[in-house]
Formats: structure tokens, C-alpha cells, sequence
């Protein structure tokens, strides 16, 4: 770390000085098992129903949409599968 810090790149001396001045959570974060891909999934699925309104919707019909394509997905998830026909 100290030899990116002495070089020209100011980018890159930065970056070296962010690593250093959250050091406790760089560590946590490449140490532990824990992850964040659910929120992420979650936030990624919210702003895919909020671009399909085009920015028409408000709050509150944006809120519906998320709660009705929640269920919707439930409801395709519990579904029984049909037998297939012998």
C-alpha cells in the first residue's frame, strides 16, 4: 500500500487512501460469508417496474405494482404442476 501511495496516478493514490481509511470494512467485507445479492436482486427487480412506468407513476401506484408483482410471482411459485398426460 505504501508504494501506490508514493506513485504519480492521483486515481490510484487515492483509491490506496479509501482501502486504508475504511481498512476495518475492507477486511469484513473479503472476510466474511455474509453478501448482499438478495437486496441487490430486490432493489434491481424494484427499479425494473419503476422504469416500465416511464416515470408517470407516483408512490403510490408504484408500490402497488411492486406488491402485485411480488404475489403474482408467489402465486406462479405455489402453483401445483400439472401431471403430464400418459
Amino acid at each position: 500500500m505504501e508504494l501506490v501511495r508514493q506513485h504519480d496516478l492521483p486515481a490510484l493514490r487515492q483509491f490506496a487512501d479509501g482501502l486504508l481509511h475504511d481498512r476495518d470494512a475492507v477486511i469484513a467485507g473479503l472476510s466474511t460469508t455474509w453478501n448482499s445479492s438478495q437486496v441487490e436482486g430486490q432493489v434491481t427487480r424494484v427499479k425494473l417496474i419503476e422504469r416500465k412506468g416511464c416515470g408517470r407513476a407516483n408512490l403510490d401506484l408504484l408500490r402497488r405494482r411492486v406488491l402485485l408483482a411480488a404475489w403474482s410471482h408467489h402465486e406462479t411459485m405455489t402453483r401445483p404442476r400439472c401431471e403430464a398426460s400418459s
